[in-house]
């Protein structure tokens, strides 16, 4: 399929009192360029091309005083909470537009315990007011009304964006919509009333300095007042050699193959020597890799239908998790045990040279059999140890360390095992509920871990006990969660959001160190939102999630990470890293709370993917600034390279 450059969205006033006077206005949005195809996905940026500024025609309104801030609230000056409404029509076609839905309404925040109070209006307040009683007994929100057209509850799922330099914000409800404020002064006090009912509605507490500090800690105030917080490690961070340099919007051009996968594909395993790999429900396809992507090589290591396939139940056996081992010679194949949920009771170690699995393995402690819900190397570089017997495991409330070898520190004999058990080398289970999602390590064996509250957690490479920095959560629950090799950055993904956090910090002796190594002081930066543009998240789809937010793959120290790819429907979406840690970026500009970058690319494919990965950074070549960047279909596989021409 195709791929977008991102571009910026202006919704301009009607330019000659012949348009204004029209019943059916209708304004045109610079999102639907007829030169895009329709194949194409629509993407966002802060500005794209010479636009007219408001500014500019606004004036021109004003000196043919048609300015309706002047005219239609004139006509209905008690209107309370004024504001105009648009709708946007058309989808990503060439005909795409913004219309006109309400030239003057008002918009209400009520608080209600009602799932759809369309139709009744006993929540309703009547005076403008944020408050309302819903009075009842048990859980409320906080909905946005605006009008008789839009009423929805307070949340990230609204992906709501700010333009301050229009005094507007779009979200999303059912449809995708745009309100225009008629001075900065009734704007940025919609955009602070959004986010007191967003805190409200997350976390059951009203959005007070004493609650915020109750939610963060003192140390992390910097979240919830972003405009407080400490912003020099972002700058000191910053990679400013010339090949980090980001290529602007149309003169990176992307260049794409694909290849059939023979269908089903579960997981994606990518090498960083010579061979790449995709699970599906056949077995191990494998796949050469070269410096423009990955070719399949006709080769499959079919799985056992009598060993592996125990109980005959397909779905359960279809393992969802590969870990690449031992030179990328040996793969860690894990199913879960029951369907609908993650956790499995062991895995299987498949020998990729002989094409057989050599055994399976049990995850036990003290006599007892455990479940663990994802598995991962030691480093980020490990899986190209020829020696490597060991692996990282996670489960609910477990951080461990695996090894293949028995206690004595000699390779179990597997042939005269049934079943033979992993040995719990180091780790922790913890009593309280941690409720662990996801987790990765860096180059050195430190390791963050996700949870379902949205915490995450840095450990160092020598304890596995207690985290030595736990960042807040923002409402969300983890997903997937991954760091730079130098563990300077972390990224979670969250369904709605991905989460970029700078671990920097200086110590009392002036030394720079991450928060792997020790706790962060209070001088902590706010992290930062990576998120689609209303316009594509609704087009992405309501049941589309964010999932598997990447950075781009070296296993060198003094190399950077230059991309972030993640995977949502259809849509595969990339940051420019350095470009997202600019704190000068447009895209942050005029932004209230946290900084949200929505300048992306986005790879469109026309089925969901199954996830998104950029190959070894030793794949790049000259002219590119990226190595290839390999996107998994359920029957495709595709391989995408960013050219460097300038």
């Amino acid at each position: 399929m195709g791929t977008s450059q991102s571009r910026e969205d202006r919704i301009t006033d009607s330019e000659s009192e012949e348009d204004y006077e029209e019943e059916e206005e209708e304004e045109q949005y610079d999102d639907a360029s007829g030169d895009h195809q329709s194949t194409q996905s629509s993407s966002s940026t802060s500005s794209s091309g010479a636009h007219k500024s408001l500014d500019d025609i606004d004036a021109k309104l004003k000196s043919l005083k048609l300015k309706y801030s002047s005219t239609q609230q004139q006509q209905n000056p008690n209107l309370k909470n004024p504001v105009r409404l648009y709708l946007h029509i058309g989808g990503n076609t060439p005909k795409a537009k913004w219309v006109v839905s309400d030239k003057l309404t008002s918009y209400n925040f009520i608080k209600t315990s009602k799932i759809n109070a369309d139709d009744d209006d006993e929540d309703e307040d009547g005076d403008g007011d944020e408050s309302d009683g819903a009075g009842e007994k048990g859980e409320s929100w906080w909905v946005l009304k605006v009008g008789s057209k839009v009423r929805a509850r307070v949340s990230t799922e609204m992906q709501l964006k700010m333009l301050g330099d229009q005094k507007r914000v779009d979200f999303v409800d059912k449809a995708v919509w745009a309100l225009k404020f008629l001075t900065d002064e009734e704007y940025r006090n919609f955009v602070t009333r959004f986010q007191n009912c967003l805190f409200e509605n997350v976390y059951g507490l009203e959005a007070s300095e004493e609650n915020k500090v109750k939610v963060y800690g003192k140390e992390f105030i910097g979240w919830a007042k972003p405009e407080v917080a400490d912003d020099s490690m972002w700058e000191d961070a910053e990679d400013h050699s010339l090949d980090s340099t980001p290529v602007k919007g149309s003169q990176e051009l992307m260049e794409e193959f694909e290849e059939a996968a023979n269908g089903g594909v579960q997981s994606l395993a990518l090498g960083a020597l010579d061979n790449s790999f995709l699970v599906n429900d056949l077995g191990v396809q494998v796949y050469r890799n070269f410096d423009r992507g990955i070719h399949g090589k006709g080769i499959c290591v079919k799985f056992d239908g009598d060993s592996f396939r125990s109980g005959g139940n397909l779905s359960n056996s279809t393992p969802k998790k590969a870990l690449l081992m031992r030179a990328e010679t040996n793969m860690m194949l894990m199913s879960p045990a029951n369907e609908g949920k993650p956790n499995a009771t062991g895995l299987k170690q498949a020998d990729i040279e002989t094409g057989k699995i050599v055994t399976e393995w049990k995850f036990g402690k003290d006599g007892t059999d455990i479940t663990m819900r994802d598995i991962t190397n030691d480093t980020k570089g490990s899986q190209l140890d020829p020696s490597e017997s060991t692996f990282l495991g996670l489960d609910d409330n477990r951080l461990c360390q695996w090894d293949m070898r028995d206690r004595k520190g000699i390779v179990q004999n597997i042939a005269t095992s049934d079943s033979p058990v992993l040995h719990w080398t180091q780790g922790h289970q913890f009593s309280r509920g941690t409720n662990f999602q996801c987790f990765a390590s860096t180059g050195d064996g430190s390791i963050v871990v996700g949870s379902l509250d949205g915490k995450i957690r840095l450990y160092s490479k020598t304890t596995m006990r207690q985290a030595k920095t736990a960042f807040p959560g923002l409402g969300s629950p983890i997903t997937h969660v991954d760091v730079t090799y130098d563990g300077k950055w972390v990224l979670g993904t969250t369904d709605t959001y991905l989460i970029l956090i700078c671990t920097l910090y200086t110590d009392k002796d002036g030394k720079t160190k991450t928060g792997f190594s020790g706790r962060m002081g209070n001088r902590i930066p706010a992290p930062r939102l990576l998120k689609l543009t209303p316009l594509d998240s609704h087009l992405a789809g309501n049941n589309n999630k964010f999932h598997g937010g990447h950075f781009s793959w070296v296993t060198e120290n003094g190399k950077q990470e230059r991309h972030l790819v993640a995977t949502v429907g259809k849509f595969s979406v990339i940051w420019d890293f350095q470009q997202v840690k600019n704190s000068a970026h447009e895209c942050y500009q005029n932004q209230q709370g946290l900084k949200s970058c929505y300048c992306y690319k986005i790879v469109l494919k026309d089925e969901s993917i199954v996830e998104s990965r950029f190959m070894h950074d030793k794949f790049a070549v000259s002219d590119s600034p990226e190595a290839p960047l390999v996107v998994a279909t359920p029957m495709k596989v595709s391989s995408i390279s960013l050219s460097g021409r300038r």
